[in-house]
């Protein structure tokens, strides 16, 4: 039986002195939910790139908002950061998958591996970007239960 979906939301200043707030609720949610140390880790890393993404570029001098949900249920935890700040521009992506293939790295630009590394490091990772309106990042990752807790 699949348990409900929970979440918990987080408005924070877009300052890098915040994303710690977001990584140690992450790491509450993921603990209590059953992933390994490692995933927990892989998680904290995608989500402080999604999270400064949002610093860095949303917001440029003025002060803005990141909104962080956290919507887990018994199977998969899914990270959502938000603003409402200026779009910045994405990796360009063929056939709707960020590669690195048949480009040099200095071919690739400042801040484009965050993407890659996020892409990396969760099952799935969706960009939505627009212009006046913001970007969203929607971070996912599945629980593998092990054999041993059956």
């Amino acid at each position: 039986m699949k348990a409900e979906s929970q979440s918990v939301k987080l408005n924070l200043p877009a300052t890098a002195d915040f994303v710690d707030i977001v990584r140690l609720n992450l790491y509450g949610i993921a603990s209590k939910m059953g992933f390994s140390y490692e995933e927990i880790e892989d998680m904290k890393v995608a989500v402080s790139e999604a999270c400064n993404n949002s610093v860095l570029y949303a917001y440029g001098e003025e002060n803005g908002v990141v909104e962080v949900i956290f919507n887990f249920d018994d199977s998969e935890l899914a990270i959502t950061v938000k603003d409402e700040g200026e779009s910045f521009e994405r990796v360009e992506q063929r056939e709707g998958v960020a590669t690195l293939h048949d480009k040099d790295l200095n071919e690739v630009q400042i801040g484009g591996l965050g993407f890659y590394l996020m892409q990396a490091l969760m099952d799935d990772v969706n960009v939505t970007s627009e212009s006046g309106k913001g970007t969203e990042v929607v971070l996912t990752k599945r629980l593998t239960k092990s054999e041993e807790t059956v």
